[in-house]
């Protein structure tokens, strides 16, 4: 199946969450700094959804830049990833309210979710492209990944006892994946120049013209 309407199905829902957690904000009635001090909470809260949301659209978009063609496990798995992204906004106000352990801690489990989600996503699009496919070369052993999982997990677990420390962590794994990876955008470059220089030259046309 073509990859083309689960990329434009998950777009519209990147945009849609990002713009309902937009939506959240509420303006303060006074127009001085001190009425902003009550809001700093959920103001971080947002911007580093914002930031996660950002990072898993990008990491989306390269991962299937690298595929060819999707099945219909691949769709369900995306759904999947999608739900655990969709829980965002709602975890965010919660906690931009109130940092106390238990909406940190939350907060913590819906990353950790979309964390395995991605994961799944990831395992069954590597399956259906096969070993020698330029998504698995680019991938590796994928070690980020898997240190993410970990820091997601201590990060719920501490948040029960301090959260802003669940938060440092939250914000620690956001940060790592903050820095580029070009893995993929290079398999993709090195994939192209082999099958540009596997194909055949094309000749050049010899005219026809009525000879003399």
């Amino acid at each position: 199946m073509s990859k083309q309407r689960l990329e434009a199905f998950s777009d519209g829902v990147f945009a849609i969450l990002i713009t309902i957690m937009v939506l959240e904000l509420r303006a303060p009635h006074a127009a001085t700094l001190a009425a902003l001090r009550p809001l700093i909470p959920t103001l971080l809260a947002y911007a580093l959804s914002f930031v996660y949301l950002g990072i898993y659209w990008n990491n989306h978009h390269h991962m299937f830049h690298a595929v060819h063609r999707v099945s219909g496990g691949v769709l369900w798995a995306n759904l999947h990833l999608l739900f655990w992204l969709s829980l965002v906004p709602f975890t965010t106000s919660w906690v931009g309210e109130n940092a106390a352990p238990l909406p940190t801690a939350l907060y913590g489990v819906v990353l950790f979710l979309a964390g395995v989600a991605f994961w799944i996503l990831q395992t069954l699009l590597l399956a259906h492209e096969g070993p020698g496919s330029t998504l698995a070369l680019a991938l590796g052993r994928d070690r980020k990944s898997k240190l993410s999982m970990l820091l997601y997990a201590v990060g719920v677990g501490v948040a029960l006892i301090r959260p802003w420390l669940g938060d440092a962590l939250y914000v620690l794994v956001a940060l790592l994946w903050l820095v580029p990876d070009p893995r993929i955008e290079r398999a993709v470059a090195i994939a192209a120049d082999e099958d540009e220089a596997a194909s055949p030259r094309r000749r050049p046309r010899q005219g026809h013209g009525r000879p003399q």
